[in-house]
């Protein structure tokens, strides 16, 4: 039921050092009316006001942000919307695929974001992003961040990733090994070692490096190039916790119209992707929710497919999320990445305060894809206990319940499920847990995927940057 066999250690609290490494060098339709909560308040009434948060989400996206980073042969691409892309390479770099084991040569370029100071220094950072990778080019992630003692990181890879993976594509990738006795990458999440000790990460800044085939590479409509239109992060100091306080239902008796899909009926499907289906609970619900915004992969696309397979799509879903360092199918912002590849569609990896914060984005007409461990006797009705599973949220009852998707069900049909409120908020937004033997495990502590248009509807936006997400 898991996305992958031993998981990462969530929180900072848990997470096991890792070893260092050096990186390369270098629209919507709105509800028809406005929801109201169980009291019968509107929502804009019944929307709390911004508070400090522990949570920071912050990210470029406007050709004014694009402006204000540092340029090193990138430049804007300027429309709808906006991005950076490569103008002027700044030389050449060869880069061996430690996954195919092919050293090619790459021309670079480079962009910095201005330096994210935080207002609560973080124990945590997810990265994540939106780009177009055309065949033959690829983007690296980087993170280097300030410690609240005036310590430095190293440059941290936090990705190395392309939506494709053909013939000339690099094999998309986490980073292992990467510490400096003060933190380490586990995957995809930056952590501080012992947050015991009381020192945080005080701000960051983020590169990302955009590569391409050497000169030469031309295409009708100009030079071979990737975009990125969105590079941000999450940076957060969650606090340890068995248990976290229980919200009152309020936006409640919504559901949203999104399709179901088993992860459980692709057992044994193309194992090279993390073992076959049992593991694909990620890309299945991405794929789910890709797919209530309209979107899903042309027949070109599944061409490869064994015909005799059901929901094709979640089978390339996998293997378009597949991490080949993590060797499976749960990397957060590579699932992001993913479903941004869909035109009109953008997404983020970040943490939700609570269930509030989700009823709000699903009577927006957002679903929340949520991240979450438990044990069998902690979740009624589900059946089966995970070390890390996703599923989506799609609704919620009059009652105030949670309405769910959940992809580790035996049948598409079957994967409607209704989940009790108090159960399903404890397990998601906890950042401790014990397992079946007793012993101490991490939990998600809220992390979830949020997949919405390019161009949101009002509503949607309002609710967005309530929550910190332009």
């Amino acid at each position: 039921m898991t996305s992958s066999a031993p998981r990462r250690t969530v929180l900072a609290a848990a997470l096991a050092a890792a070893a260092g490494a050096t990186p390369l060098a270098h629209a919507a339709e709105e509800p028809r009316t406005a929801p109201r909560t169980a009291t019968g308040a509107s929502e804009e009434s019944a929307a709390p006001r911004r508070s400090k948060s522990l949570v920071d989400y912050h990210a470029s996206t406007t050709a004014a942000d694009w402006h204000a980073g540092k340029h090193l042969g990138t430049g804007v691409a300027h429309g709808a919307r906006p991005g950076i892309r490569i103008t002027r390479p700044q030389g050449t770099v060869d880069y061996q695929d430690p996954h195919t084991g092919k050293t090619a040569t790459w021309e670079y370029a480079t962009w910095t974001a201005p330096v994210r100071t935080l207002k609560v220094p973080a124990t945590e950072v997810v990265a994540s992003w939106n780009a177009h990778t055309p065949a033959g080019t690829w983007i690296a992630v980087e993170l280097r961040g300030t410690y609240t003692n005036g310590g430095h990181t190293p440059w941290y890879v936090m990705g190395r990733w392309t939506s494709g993976d053909g013939e000339g594509d690099i094999r998309r990738t986490s980073v292992d090994d990467q510490k400096d006795g003060t933190s380490s990458i586990s995957t995809d999440t930056f952590a501080i070692d012992t947050p015991s000790s009381g020192l945080r990460l005080a701000s960051y800044t983020l590169r990302v490096t955009l590569y391409r085939k050497p000169a030469g590479y031309r295409r009708p409509t100009g030079w071979l190039t990737p975009t990125v239109w969105r590079l941000g992060a999450m940076a957060s100091d969650i606090p340890d916790r068995f248990e976290v306080p229980a919200s009152e239902p309020g936006l409640v008796g919504r559901e949203l119209a999104v399709p179901r899909y088993s992860q459980e009926i692709h057992k044994g499907q193309y194992p090279e992707y993390d073992n076959g289906g049992e593991a694909w609970c990620s890309p299945t619900s991405s794929q789910m929710i890709i797919e209530s915004w309209g979107r899903r992969p042309t027949a070109e696309d599944l061409a490869w497919v064994d015909p005799a397979y059901a929901d094709p799509q979640v089978c390339h879903a996998a293997r378009h999320t597949f991490d080949y360092q993590y060797e499976g199918c749960g990397n957060w912002p590579f699932n992001a990445a993913y479903a941004a590849t869909y035109e009109g569609l953008q997404s983020v990896v970040t943490r939700l305060s609570s269930l509030t914060d989700a009823e709000r984005l699903v009577h927006a007409g957002i679903p929340v894809i949520t991240s979450q461990s438990f044990l069998k006797t902690e979740l009624d009705g589900a059946g089966y206990g995970t070390a890390g599973h996703l599923m989506t949220v799609i609704g919620f009852t009059k009652a105030g319940d949670v309405i769910a998707n959940d992809p580790a069900s035996p049948s598409d049909q079957a994967a409607r499920r209704v989940y009790k409120r108090r159960q399903f908020e404890n397990i998601w937004l906890r950042t401790k847990r014990y397992d079946e033997k007793g012993k101490v495990r991490s939990g998600s502590g809220g992390v979830c995927y949020l997949y919405f248009p390019a161009r949101p509807a009002p509503t949607q936006r309002r609710v967005l940057w309530q929550l910190g997400i332009r």
